[in-house]
């Protein structure tokens, strides 16, 4: 087992999961640790970039082979920029993908260069991206943004830890509204309209690049050896596509993890104002994104804030199991942190609706699960919308583990959906690892290799009739509440 083992480290909004695989995909061993984001203000969502480095340290000294490791290659969740001054310290705390402070900001963007920035980078501008973020700090915190002398990404900035080098890919470029899509650079215009010089920005590579090598320092903190060749990598979503075996036109992810995802490849980009594009690991390829803010967090919020301490998440399924489908009449939207597909509403606020005296926690605990599925499903409209072809489901993301929750989004979504045994975003990092490192031939040949199928589960008919009509009730109680929500946060 000797220096043939393949590591993929992946930074979720959550925390730090690491991955290891031998030369056919087998998962030797994995580990994880959680990292906090904190909320000084309202819609504000921010994390210390020390935390991730700590905790990916910790998580390492929990593998048993790590001086097996042959390869290396790191992902995260996309549009955090870390900040660094001429010391290369970090300035601030990096705005997550979640924030929502830079709503005028975007007002500003959409109002004056709307065409301009989506004709370059196929997005519209939101919270989410990193120029209103910068636009915002621009506007409000002048004095960061004059100390700034490189702009790193989450991973990118965890590989110049472990490396020394800066680097990017062209996938993570992509998530900043920086990036010129038919030209692959840095876009100059699009930089000018939050101050940012370019030539703050790293230089960019492939994510099957070697970017750099573990350097002595590293070596002693992580325990990883010294000289293992580290592979740029890519976006969390771009690898967990990948990983879950959608390397072909026509396959959909629906991701039930931190934030859900409906994600449909495709062989040439869609650019649409209610989506987003991204290029995919796999040359030529490319994804269409439809997402919601809050998936899997939402159960995780409602464990930590409603449940008694040590509760599991085994014992709030157990629960949900209880309830019969439709949570006997309690609705949840799961708009914690305001809406993205296919609202682009960051004025929605989380809701619990119809409850009555008859209601149980295990109603509760249903209507969470089922209210994440419809949000899902409302996402998917999109997708119908634009009519992208689409002839397979696959279901990831942590939610998946659930047999009750993979159910309930089988019967909102009426289709058969597969299920990978190892589709998690450092299951794919590893195999891009192999890649990058010659183990394997290219991205296709890692993937039809090492992909192993879980279960696939096929809707009951008579549940997806009773969801459907749901569904219909679900979408009545966003447009009741939508505007009052507006009128109440409004800025």
């Amino acid at each position: 087992m000797k220096n043939d083992l393949l590591l993929g480290i992946d930074f979720g909004t959550g925390g730090c999961k690491v991955t290891l695989i031998d030369p056919v995909g087998t998962v030797i061993e994995s580990a994880s640790g959680e990292y906090s984001t904190s909320h000084p203000h309202p819609a504000w969502a921010e994390q210390n970039p020390s935390d991730w480095y700590r905790v990916m340290c910790s998580v390492l000294r929990k593998l048993k082979h790590r001086d097996s490791v042959g390869a290396i290659a790191l992902d995260s969740y996309t549009h955090g920029a870390v900040l660094l001054n001429e010391k290369l310290e970090v300035i601030r705390p990096t705005i997550i993908w979640t924030d929502q402070r830079s709503v005028k900001e975007c007002e500003f963007l959409k109002e004056k260069y709307f065409d301009l920035i989506f004709k370059t980078a196929y997005q519209a501008p939101t919270p989410t991206w990193t120029l209103p973020q910068m636009l915002w700090l621009k506007n409000n915190e002048p004095q960061v943004l004059k100390q700034v002398r490189h702009i790193l990404f989450v991973k990118d900035y965890i590989r110049f830890l472990l490396t020394g080098e800066m680097a990017c890919d062209c996938v993570e470029s992509q998530g900043t509204l920086f990036w010129d899509m038919k030209n692959n650079c840095w876009s100059e215009a699009l930089c000018a309209l939050a101050d940012i010089p370019v030539k703050l920005l790293p230089h960019i590579g492939k994510p099957t690049d070697i970017a750099g090598k573990i350097a002595r320092q590293a070596a002693l903190e992580t325990g990883l050896p010294e000289g293992t060749p580290v592979v740029m990598g890519a976006s969390d979503s771009a690898v967990e596509d990948y990983a879950a075996g959608a390397i072909e036109a026509g396959q959909c992810v629906l991701k039930l993890a931190t934030a859900g995802n409906v994600n449909v490849m495709t062989s040439e980009a869609h650019p649409n104002r209610e989506t987003l594009t991204y290029s995919h690991v796999v040359p030529g390829m490319w994804y269409t994104v439809t997402a919601t803010n809050s998936a899997a967090v939402c159960q995780r919020w409602y464990r930590d804030k409603f449940c008694m301490q040590g509760t599991g998440y085994d014992e709030l399924n157990e629960l949900a199991e209880q309830s019969p489908a439709g949570s006997n009449g309690v609705f949840f939207h799961p708009y914690l942190q305001g809406e993205r597909s296919p609202y682009w509403d960051p004025n929605l606020r989380g809701s619990f609706t119809g409850i009555s005296m008859a209601n149980s926690k295990g109603d509760f605990s249903r209507a969470l699960l089922e209210g994440v599925a419809y949000s899902l499903r409302d996402c998917y409209r999109t997708i119908e919308k634009m009519e992208l072809n689409v002839r397979e489901f696959i279901l990831i993301g942590g939610g998946a583990k659930s047999p009750l929750w993979s159910s309930i989004l089988c019967d909102v979504f009426n289709a058969p959906v597969k299920c990978p045994s190892s589709c998690d975003a450092s299951f794919g990092s590893a195999l891009l690892a192999g890649v990058g490192s010659g183990i394997f031939e290219d991205e296709v040949a890692a993937v039809r290799k090492c992909l192993k199928l879980d279960r696939e589960i096929t809707p009951v008919s008579e549940r997806a009739l009773f969801y459907a009509k749901q569904f219909k009730h679900y979408r009545d109680i966003h447009d009741a509440l939508s505007e009052c929500y507006g009128r109440m946060n409004k800025r």
